[in-house]
């Protein structure tokens, strides 16, 4: 570089600059050589500049320039000068560099893919060379675009009075829920740390410490399966707040929201968020994060079809389960009964028994059960589903535990089958979750949330005789169909959080292994509290219209949870795992 120093970036320079004198540096993007008149596109992370050399450029400087392949990196001065050929694709398209110093800092192989957005290329490759791939615009906007909502998260809750505390990275072992990522200690031989799934324990203790408003963005854990928005490792926007009830928490994070999304994307999320019940949510829509950018809301058949002949559907409802349905609407053309087969095979795939359907594309309609039920009753589910020539009834009869989860995953696939416009940004408040849910494999009741959650105050009562009724003060932000924060109200008498553990199966000594340390804590006073964690890495997502977590981080694991760039997980030698204590059993 010698004595050269970049004064703008790349994507910086414009009409206004013609004729100063300037210096940028980046990566080489193209190359275009027409004998006495080269032309480079030099990018970096702002945009694309071009530099342009002729046959008044000194004989020695146009030869060095046309030695510059793809990717070399350079260092460029010059006197900005308006583009003879305007190009508007580009930021600086109206303009050009006319190069009087050039230096090639460094040089670089032929790169295996083409450093563009616009290149069709395998993505395993892409992983093993990420740091190519990141040079290319799209994902640099991607990660600009996750570092900016990190800074508006803290100038918001630095302005509400938050103070940014960090919480420990190595921790005790307190597994529920995901399995804990476990770090062996080399000092305490046969002893283990975890690493955080969240900061739940730490920020609670906080709030007990008198640290009244406390913020982090923290990284977390979870050893559990990948999938397009989950990752072991991920970034919270983590929160809690003293001396407040739910209304306050979702009063400050609504505020946050329509802050982000006005300065990052300049979009304008009116408040307050509309808000669901869990038990609304399940019923309209199958799921506890809806997206609610389209209808096909599901309808409850039980009471049409309740003394029919169709046994599937009489029995569904004797048994105390329910016959529901969603409406595809102009779905007929598309749905074909080839493509009913495939969707009875899914359902089936998730639990479901069975499909039922009706199709209506000539005249009468066509269903799948006409001859175990009356004129009159098709014509009431005709009627109740708001179903015309051109439509499709979808219908699933047993448990209610089994048919909204299904209808709710059905509804998404026929979405997607019949490419239903869902644009926008539809955020939604899902509350009074359960408090329990039932786990078939161990038999017993399940925090929904975590044990440290406060149930709602009428439902006190009910939580030996009847656990299924309790709700809990937790909440969680949906955005179009994705879980972006949960969050509840915490248990802070010491009695009552006793008490869940408890009901929860825990022992006297399990709890005092697992949560002795909170547990005393409360012993001496806690303020009211509560507060949520906001998913960074889902809500970057979301905001930048990607389709998987891999397209916001920069170092992303796959579907197995290994780096393909750089081989990790891998082995290591005897002397480490020695030190350890530690053997490995060869499967």
């Amino acid at each position: 570089m010698g004595t050269l120093r970049r004064t703008h970036y790349c994507g910086e320079p414009a009409e206004s600059d013609i004729g100063h004198e300037i210096v940028v540096c980046g990566f080489t993007q193209k190359i275009r050589d027409m004998g006495n008149l080269v032309f480079i596109d030099l990018r970096d992370r702002s945009g694309i500049i071009q530099l342009a050399f002729d046959d008044g450029t000194a004989a020695a400087l146009l030869e060095k320039a046309k030695t510059v392949r793809s990717e070399y990196v350079l260092m460029a001065k010059g006197t900005v000068r308006r583009r003879e050929s305007v190009n508007k694709e580009l930021k600086t398209g109206m303009v050009e560099l006319y190069v009087t110093e050039l230096r090639i800092l460094s040089k670089a192989q032929t790169p295996p893919f083409e450093i563009t957005d616009q290149s069709k290329v395998n993505e395993e490759l892409r992983l093993k060379y990420r740091y190519l791939d990141l040079r290319r615009p799209g994902l640099q906007q991607n990660l600009i675009l996750r570092h900016k909502i990190a800074k508006v998260a803290r100038d918001y809750y630095f302005e509400n009075g938050f103070l940014e505390i960090e919480t420990p990275m190595m921790i005790k072992s307190t597994p529920e829920g995901a399995r804990d990522y476990l770090v062996p200690s080399r000092i305490h031989n046969g002893k283990f740390y975890a690493l955080p799934q969240s900061p739940q324990i730490y920020k609670q203790l906080l709030m007990i410490s008198g640290y009244d408003r406390y913020f982090q963005i923290a990284r977390c854990f979870r050893d559990e399966d990948l999938r397009a928005d989950r990752q072991p490792e991920f970034t919270q926007i983590d929160l809690e707040m003293s001396f407040v009830d739910m209304e306050d928490i979702l009063k400050i994070n609504e505020g946050f929201v329509q802050r982000l999304f006005k300065e990052v994307l300049d979009v304008n999320i009116p408040l307050p968020l509309p808000r669901l019940t869990y038990k609304e949510a399940m019923e309209r829509y199958g799921s506890d994060k809806p997206d609610t950018r389209f209808g096909m809301e599901i309808t409850d058949l039980s009471a049409i079809v309740k003394d029919t002949e169709f046994t599937v559907f009489k029995n569904a409802v004797a048994e105390g389960g329910s016959v529901r349905a969603i409406a595809a609407k102009g779905g007929a053309a598309k749905l074909s009964r080839k493509e009913i087969d495939k969707l009875t095979e899914q359902v089936k795939g998730i639990g479901a028994k069975g499909l039922a359907y009706i199709r209506w594309v000539e005249d009468a309609p066509n269903c799948s059960f006409a001859k175990f039920i009356s004129e009159q009753e098709l014509a009431d589910i005709l009627k109740a589903l708001g179903c015309e020539k051109g439509d499709v009834a979808l219908i699933v009869a047993d448990k209610n535990r089994v048919v909204l989860p299904v209808l709710g995953q059905l509804r998404l696939t026929v979405a997607k089958l019949l490419e239903i416009e869902r644009t926008g940004y539809n955020f939604l408040w899902i509350t009074e979750f359960p408090f329990f849910e039932w786990d078939e494999e161990s038999g017993t009741w399940a925090a929904m949330h975590h044990p440290f959650t406060m149930p709602m105050d009428e439902c006190l009562p009910y939580l030996e005789s009847d656990p299924g009724s309790v709700r809990a003060k937790a909440y969680d932000l949906v955005l179009n169909g994705i879980e972006l924060s949960s969050g509840s109200i915490r248990i802070t008498d010491f009695e009552l959080q006793q008490k869940m553990f408890t009901l929860l199966g825990l022992t006297k000594e399990e709890i005092e292994v697992k949560f002795g340390f909170l547990v005393d804590a409360y012993r001496y006073a806690a303020p009211p509290h509560g507060g949520a964690g906001i998913g960074l890495d889902r809500l970057a997502m979301q905001m930048c219209g990607a389709e998987s977590l891999r397209d916001v981080l920069a170092f992303p694991k796959v579907q197995n949870c290994s780096e393909l760039m750089s081989a990790c997980p891998s082995e290591v030698d005897e002397k480490q795992l020695a030190e350890l204590g530690i053997s490995l059993i060869k499967k």
